[in-house]
């Protein structure tokens, strides 16, 4: 435990210097350990946890302390202990000892006797320490105020659900490839290997607790991908056909061109900018054994189409635009961090130019859904707004939703634990060229 603290509080510390979670991992969590090993789970534990609840536990570091930290990493170091105390079930005199010993190997010697007394104090005062700070909307909602400011006005209903959602540990879900198995199937196998599995939705699997992917059956037999049961939604929006022209935008990791494969007979241009990302997509396909002649995977920039474009239309285009990925950050709690305010115009900028370019794309009669995983309004509703206002050729049409998911028109709304259709939160707009 102590070294897992040790690198933990290097990754978060990491993050909030700048650096993106997987980046920090990558750099700090035992890279001499393969990614499934123990350690490399509870320093993964340990700082997507504590960045979840960060301002929580940052306002009650300040509390405990009397004057500021000769060591940046070391306040960092005193709330994943914290973080452990109240989010995990390891012994608290195990969680202190351990922090006091990491605090040495962290900065210096010296350093064990500050980190003992104030966990030691946390321990005493904890109840009033914890009211306290919750007095403020940071510590108690952990997430930058301008953040918290924004969906409580976008959202004057449900704020409250959507910010503890976004703190909330998400689902391990699964799309079951019907290609290669059935939902029955999979549930059977993993009852038979004594795993926690539940169906949801309409192909997806529920994997209680979560588990390393590739402990599961059929992971190497492309049984099944890893994704939302709000971002299964997507593809079947499209009404695909037999034969049809599909073009899937900022395609990778690969998620939505698998299940475009997967559903039905078309010809598939996945796209994306990133080359590096882009060969998770070919990964992907080949694990699901969907790979084929009429799947073609291609690095360009959907915004500038003449540089990839052929000529002929689609018949279908798929834009799951970059956005701040607001709706997503139970599974990814260094995006509260690391935006800021201005970063959402930003996008909203980039979504504009993708739109314009790739609307020309499109065939007549044809259908483009673009979609964020946001649940800020200038990357989604007010976005299809200015674009339906800027091509008289564009209509919007209806969506449709199982009753158990939470939404506001089309925007998919995250979910609280326990919620029939447990769900990050994801926009959608689905637009015909007349």
């Amino acid at each position: 435990m102590e070294e897992a603290q040790r690198q933990a509080a290097l990754v978060v510390h990491g993050v909030l210097a700048g650096t993106t979670l997987p980046e920090a991992m990558a750099k700090f969590a035992g890279s001499g350990e393969p990614s499934g090993g123990r350690r490399r789970a509870l320093v993964q534990e340990l700082a997507y946890g504590t960045l979840r609840h960060w301002g929580t536990l940052d306002a009650l570091v300040r509390a405990l302390a009397s004057k500021p930290f000769s060591d940046a990493a070391l306040p960092v170091l005193v709330a994943i202990a914290i973080y452990q105390i109240e989010h995990t079930r390891a012994p608290e005199f195990a969680v202190v000892d351990h922090a006091v010993s990491a605090a040495a190997k962290l900065t210096r010697p010296a350093a064990k006797a500050l980190v003992n007394a104030l966990l030691r104090r946390y321990l005493r005062e904890r109840d009033a320490l914890n009211a306290a700070v919750r007095e403020d909307p940071v510590a108690r909602w952990s997430y930058p105020r301008w953040w918290i400011e924004r969906v409580r006005r976008e959202y004057p209903q449900s704020w409250e659900e959507i910010l503890g959602a976004g703190n909330a540990r998400p689902p391990l879900t699964l799309r079951v490839n019907a290609r290669a198995t059935t939902r029955a199937e999979l549930l059977a196998a993993c009852a038979a290997a004594e795993i926690g599995a539940s169906a949801a939705g309409s192909d997806a699997v529920i994997i209680d607790p979560p588990r390393p992917v590739t402990e599961l059956p059929g992971f190497a037999d492309g049984w099944f991908a890893v994704q939302d049961l709000g971002a299964q939604l997507a593809v079947p929006m499209l009404a695909l056909a037999p034969g049809m022209r599909v073009l899937d935008a900022c395609a990778a990791p690969g998620g939505k061109t698998t299940h475009i494969a997967e559903l039905a007979g078309v010809e598939v241009l996945a796209l994306d900018s990133d080359p590096l990302r882009i060969g998770r997509v070919r990964d992907n396909l080949a694990r699901l054994k969907l790979a084929s002649a009429r799947v073609t995977v291609q690095t360009g920039d959907a915004g500038a189409a003449a540089t990839w474009w052929d000529g002929r239309a689609f018949d279908r285009i798929l834009l799951d635009a970059p956005c701040t990925a607001s709706g997503v950050v139970r599974r990814h709690p260094d995006v509260k961090w690391l935006r800021r305010a201005g970063d959402i115009r930003g996008f909203a900028r980039q979504q504009t130019r993708l739109l314009d370019a790739l609307w020309p794309c499109l065939a007549g009669g044809g259908r483009l859904l673009y979609a964020t995983c946001s649940i800020f309004l200038d990357e989604n509703e007010a976005q299809i707004d200015a674009f339906c206002a800027r091509h008289d050729d564009a209509l919007r049409e209806p969506l449709s939703f199982a009753a158990e998911v939470a939404r506001r028109d089309g925007q998919l709304l995250p979910s609280l634990p326990g919620a029939a259709h447990n769900q990050d939160g994801f926009f959608y707009a689905l637009l015909r060229k007349r």
